[in-house]
């Protein structure tokens, strides 16, 4: 009887691993791109034609191929980025599989040109579907070009999936924005249909890069967010937007780990749950975020595109992720603007403005502020200037107690100065964000108070769920819920938290739980339930809009706001004030500041 199993062909593997690695043009330019990187380029062009199908092609000025390394690069598994099962846990590379290159050449037109510095002359390949056609030696610069023509071109079932035109290229102007954001130090230029859509200087410093790519406008809502964990070896570094300004979507959240882009679950739920009671409900920041973790500590090759990682320890990253973005917000989210930094063309630097804008102090990457400095020191690079800040950065522990009090508005809001603005104060979302806080407090700083139920109900879980709920039974019990095995995937839920007690969704809460453990490691589900609760008190049971104050009522109310954390926003995302400077009320009136 004849052997059923036999081996395939070499170029059905190819393009077998082409459908994991080459999803559409986009997926092409990353791979080729992050080689660039890898490479070492200072500069690298990405030229597009129809969206990426007729042509992509990558050139950098990077450290080159010799000869060898023309040939063995089109090879699967070839690589020089890992040499031992060891290599993939201290990677400091982007790609590292080695199956890019063969990849995309078994669905398309490929053409490789590479020289080194050392070499004499440079190498060109030509490659269609896999099969070398012609190959050379040639004369260029250091670097590398790679050209992709005819993408899927003998793969027309992959080539009729592709959309149109607009918006493959635009899949390839967010990867390459994406790539750029974490690599300030390179030079990026992006080329569709022989007409340049970026050109992203080398520049010295994260701000400078997000003001070419996402607009220069958006650096006057960021904060900074620095946090680091020495025993733990993380750190996180970057830009988060204060609740002023939002998305409808996670879409500008950019996320990095150890310098690489993912959009991993347990970041994203992270960085969400350190908003949490800032942002309106829906409501997305803008974000550019990196996270360094010691390498043993993630794994990054758990996917093909490598946009997911798996952490060791999910709950510490998770924590000390939320916990970076609540203390760079805890500050009273807003800060007083001082200018962008200017690069001095004199010094011949590409990356040259020739303009200011204003930025929160908070925003310098490299300079810290102290909550109460009056003015921002010099930086260490001589190029860049800065002009100091008008006035020290308010909530300094007194801000809302140093106002003088003018009057009430229409019994809503509170009317108030400082020496240079007039402020109004929503008296209801401010006693709100008061009220809560306070509540919270008091509810996690004692025991829970646990109701138990006349008669205890049986619940069934699956496997899994009943697994990791009885992995969790302590937590669980401080935080309100008493359940007792009752049989092989059955728990009898005695008590409930008290604050959450006449509710009737209590099973299907504990599923989500257990959901949340098998994803995260942790569940918030049950302190979102709480913080509900919590919310809703403060909500109903404070001062009200439409409500007259006394001036002793006031003065407390805005002593209260100097007490608690993000005294900013209601715990909805509603600002609790207002301000106008005196320019901006001169301009009200046509008259000179």
């Amino acid at each position: 009887m004849p052997a059923s199993i036999h081996l395939l062909p070499e170029n059905l593997c190819n393009q077998i691993a082409a459908g994991e690695v080459v999803e559409r043009p986009a997926s092409v330019v990353k791979e080729l791109v992050e080689n660039s990187l890898d490479a070492h380029a200072t500069q690298i062009t990405i030229e597009i034609e129809g969206g990426g199908s007729r042509l992509i092609r990558v050139s950098d000025d990077g450290d080159g191929m010799g000869k060898d390394d023309v040939f063995l690069c089109l090879e699967r598994h070839a690589t020089s980025k890992i040499a031992s099962s060891a290599d993939l846990f201290r990677l400091q590379t982007l790609g590292f599989r080695g199956e890019a290159l063969p990849s995309i050449a078994a669905v398309s037109r490929l053409t490789v040109r590479s020289q080194t510095a050392a070499a004499p002359e440079g190498w060109e390949l030509y490659v269609e579907a896999g099969t070398v056609k012609k190959a050379g030696a040639i004369g260029l610069p250091t670097g590398t070009t790679i050209e992709v023509r005819d993408l899927f071109f003998n793969t027309p079932a992959r080539r009729k999936f592709l959309r149109k035109e607009e918006t493959e290229f635009g899949h390839i102007a967010e990867l390459v924005t994406r790539l750029a954001l974490c690599s300030p130090e390179v030079q990026f230029q992006l080329v569709h249909n022989q007409r340049t859509i970026l050109n992203a200087p080398r520049q010295h410093r994260l701000e400078e890069r997000i003001a070419t790519l996402l607009g220069r406008p958006l650096l006057a809502d960021l904060v900074k967010v620095d946090k680091s964990d020495p025993g733990a070896g993380l750190e996180l570094r970057g830009l988060i937007s204060h609740p002023n300004l939002h998305r409808s979507s996670s879409a500008a959240i950019y996320t990095y780990i150890n310098g690489r882009y993912v959009r991993d679950r347990v970041v994203q739920h992270a960085i969400l749950d350190g908003l949490r009671h800032l942002f309106p409900r829906g409501r997305y920041p803008v974000a550019v975020l990196f996270l360094s973790i010691p390498g043993a500590a993630v794994d990054v090759n758990v996917h093909p595109t490598k946009h997911e990682v798996r952490f060791s320890q999910q709950s510490l990253v998770h924590d000390f992720i939320a916990g970076g973005i609540k203390e760079a917000l805890r500050p009273g989210i807003e800060v007083l603007g001082c200018q962008l930094p200017v690069l001095d063309r004199s010094h011949g630097t590409s990356g040259s403005y020739g303009g200011t804008v204003t930025l929160p102090v908070a925003a310098s990457v490299s300079v810290l502020v102290a909550p109460q400095v009056a003015e921002v020191p010099q930086v260490s690079e001589p190029v860049v200037t800065w002009a100091a800040p008008a006035v020290a950065a308010p909530f300094a522990g007194s801000y809302f107690s140093s106002l003088r009090i003018i009057g009430q508005f229409r019994a809503s809001y509170i009317v108030a100065e400082d020496d240079e603005h007039l402020l109004l104060i929503d008296q209801h979302a401010a006693h709100e964000r008061i009220g809560f806080e306070r509540l919270r407090r008091e509810f996690h700083g004692g025991a829970v108070a646990r109701q138990g139920l006349l008669f205890p109900e049986i619940v069934e879980f699956d496997f899994k769920e009943t697994a990791l709920l009885s992995e969790y039974l302590d937590p669980l019990r401080r935080l309100g819920f008493e359940l007792e095995p009752f049989g092989p995937r059955t728990f009898a839920l005695k008590a409930v938290p008290q604050l959450l007690a006449g509710r009737d969704n209590f099973v299907q809460l504990l599923h989500d739980i257990a959901s949340d453990l098998g994803e995260l490691g942790i569940s918030r589900r049950i302190e979102d339930a709480i913080d509900s609760f919590l919310l809703l008190i403060s909500c109903h049971g404070m001062v009200r809009a439409r409500q007259k104050l006394s001036q002793i009522e006031m003065t407390a109310l805005l002593a209260d706001l100097d007490r608690i954390d993000f005294n900013a926003h209601c715990p909805h995302g509603r600002p609790v004030y207002s301000r106008l400077s005196d320019p901006e009320i001169a301009r009200l009136f046509r008259r000179s500041a």
